[in-house]
């Protein structure tokens, strides 16, 4: 019995694994052991490919011999991963950032069953920039700006903008109306992860979210709304809408969660990262982005 597991630490381009004490000859026998569902045929494909690593960067063989506590990397790879047949569109290039526009269904980074079908992994390839990595995540359903990093001397200093909540965010979403309410709505509540997990929920206690929303436009039954948070917790601004009364267009998360079903183009979520605006670290000058997209 082997006494300890793999532990993880994922960076934009691939996964790495630091091998447990055993009793195996090879690298190639220790991943085969460790993740069942992938074949042994599979593995020694991504050996044969180069798309296995030691911890110098250097391709391994199938011979490599095992040692507890080895480093290797591995490029995630998915089979008859599905195309996403929806195009991101690229803002803005320069040495430091790049913008780009998020169609609905496409995942920002690698996750699940996705891999090259993601925004990352688009823009490595478009723009040959394989240091690419993304400032802030918006969900995979969500549509709109993402602002990734296109150098690492400078990339602190962009995260920190988010970190330190010195970038203005706004989204836009379709959602019921709210005759009732105040505008501007300030929202703020305590979100923690709920069940599923992959869901998130209201409870009592300290908040720890914050949103404030608007009103861009009345219709007879759906309202546009500006949705400015705050804070950045995962769903935060489905979750505060739902909470209102006022389930976003499309969610099939929140205030219920719905059955599982594949992809709707015609009926997507209706939330747009419409705009971000900052004073760049680096030049001191005012910058704003914004979609090109509409609900």
């Amino acid at each position: 019995m082997h006494q300890s597991t793999p532990s993880f630490a994922r960076d934009a381009h691939a996964s790495t694994v630091h091998l447990p004490s055993g009793n195996w000859i090879s690298v190639l026998d220790t991943l085969c052991d460790h993740f069942a569902t992938v074949s042994r045929e599979q593995w020694l494909d991504r050996i044969v490919r180069g798309r296995v690593l030691d911890g110098q960067g250097v391709a391994i063989t199938p011979q490599t011999p095992y040692y507890a506590g080895m480093r290797i990397h591995y490029y995630r790879e998915v089979a008859d991963e599905t195309v996403i047949p929806f195009t991101e569109t690229v803002l803005h290039v320069d040495e430091h950032l790049v913008v780009a526009d998020k169609p609905h269904f496409l995942p920002v980074t690698p996750a699940g069953g996705f891999v090259e079908q993601t925004l990352l992994r688009r823009l490595m390839r478009r723009l040959g920039n394989p240091e690419l990595v993304p400032l802030h995540r918006i969900d995979r359903l969500t549509a709109g700006l993402v602002l990734f990093s296109a150098n690492p001397a400078s990339r602190a200093a962009y995260q920190a903008l988010f970190r330190e909540r010195r970038i203005d965010k706004r989204y836009e979403a379709l959602a019921p109306a709210l005759p009732d309410a105040s505008f501007p709505l300030l929202r703020r509540s305590r979100i923690v992860a709920g069940e599923p997990f992959f869901r998130m929920q209201e409870v009592d206690g300290e908040p720890n979210t914050e949103t404030r929303i608007e009103v861009i436009a009345r219709g007879e039954k759906l309202w546009r709304y500006a949705l400015c948070p705050v804070s950045g917790k995962k769903h935060q601004l489905r979750v505060h809408m739902a909470a209102l009364g006022a389930p976003i267009m499309g969610d099939r998360l929140y205030p219920s969660l719905a059955e599982a079903s594949v992809d709707d183009d015609r009926h997507p979520l209706k939330l747009l990262a419409h705009s971000l605006a900052f004073v760049d670290p680096l030049s001191g000058e005012w910058r704003r982005f914004e979609s090109r997209l509409m609900l």
